[in-house]
């Protein structure tokens, strides 16, 4: 299945229950990893399940490139996927190809996280969940030469050289994730970087992207409205820090300032857009390296259907890789 083949009206389908569970029609299926390549296979890259929380349901896709380069460690992209929250996993196709395509591209190690949705799960859930992946990455660092490691940790990975990197919400997640982890002792893993692609905040002022582009057709202003009402704590609104990072909050105080290098990817036609660029501006005034790539042309989500934009995402993020220190 192509995700060409998908209308892009389809990214949002899901219905309400009277329970307050959502009833999901995703447009895309899940997929299970590629734990072999079979012939004919167009896989770039093998894959394992691993469980992380059995009590939440949770696990995670790790991902290695079929050829390895020989005698090389490779950096960790941790990757949290879209869907405003409330929809999809790391088993859903169009998350599986990205990350099988960047752990070949690259090349690098990809630890894709299957977090907990709302609004059966509401934020800080999908925080708490990130949290959890790198603090499992941690553990499996600390026995790097033990038995329980993950093997291909064991051989191939580099743990000084660790990114988190997400799509939309993921990029909302691994902002806050990144915020998170500068609390917490996660030696001897080092996270260097974060990759934001078109990532989800927003606000209860509208912002120009946001008007202009209320009635678009992959991602209209109602539905990330929606997504947000799902996904942020009871009582609260678009202010919420979780939400809009501008106002800051407990979660960010003190800081920002010690956040590593940045990558933001974003496009002209996205109703986040302007936000997005709010968020680069905040950062830089506060500090932070920030390498912003943003084109006019596309919209959100425009990298899985168009493999072109996907292409040119991956080879940004490559550079941004094999540059961060």
């Amino acid at each position: 299945m192509l995700a060409s083949s998908v209308k892009l009206t389809n990214l949002g389908d899901f219905v309400e229950n009277p329970d307050g569970s959502l009833t999901r029609n995703s447009a895309f299926p899940d997929v299970p990893p590629t734990e072999k390549i079979t012939p004919g296979s167009k896989e770039l890259s093998l894959s394992k399940d691993i469980p992380l929380n059995p009590n939440n349901k949770t696990f995670l896709r790790l991902f290695r490139p079929l050829n390895p380069p020989q005698n090389t460690k490779l950096p960790l992209i941790i990757y949290y996927h879209g869907g405003g929250f409330v929809l999809y996993s790391a088993a859903t196709l169009v998350f599986h190809q990205t990350c099988s395509d960047m752990a070949s591209h690259f090349p690098a190690l990809v630890l894709s996280v299957d977090y907990r949705l709302a609004p059966e799960h509401r934020l800080p859930t999908a925080y708490e969940d990130a949290m959890e992946s790198i603090k499992w990455v941690q553990k499996q660092v600390l026995d790097i030469n033990g038995p329980s490691c993950e093997p291909w940790f064991k051989e191939y990975l580099d743990f000084s050289r660790c990114f988190l990197m997400g799509m939309s919400a993921g990029g909302n997640i691994a902002y806050h994730a990144n915020l998170l982890a500068l609390n917490i002792d996660i030696e001897p893993l080092k996270i260097i970087g974060s990759i934001l692609n078109v990532p989800y905040f927003s606000a209860v002022t509208r912002t120009e992207s946001e008007k202009r582009l209320i009635n678009d057709p992959v991602f209209p202003l109602a539905m990330s409205d929606k997504m947000w009402a799902l996904s942020l704590p009871e009582d609260t609104d678009r202010d919420h820090e979780y939400c809009n990072p501008i106002v800051g909050g407990s979660l960010e105080k003190n800081k920002i300032e010690r956040l590593p290098r940045c990558f933001f990817r974003g496009y002209g036609g996205d109703i986040l857009v302007d936000k997005q660029k709010e968020l680069v501006k905040m950062l830089e005034s506060r500090g932070v390296d920030v390498v912003a790539r943003f084109d006019e042309d596309g919209f959100h989500a425009v990298e899985i259907f168009y493999p072109a934009k996907a292409k040119a995402l991956y080879d940004y993020v490559k550079e941004f890789v094999y540059t961060t220190v």
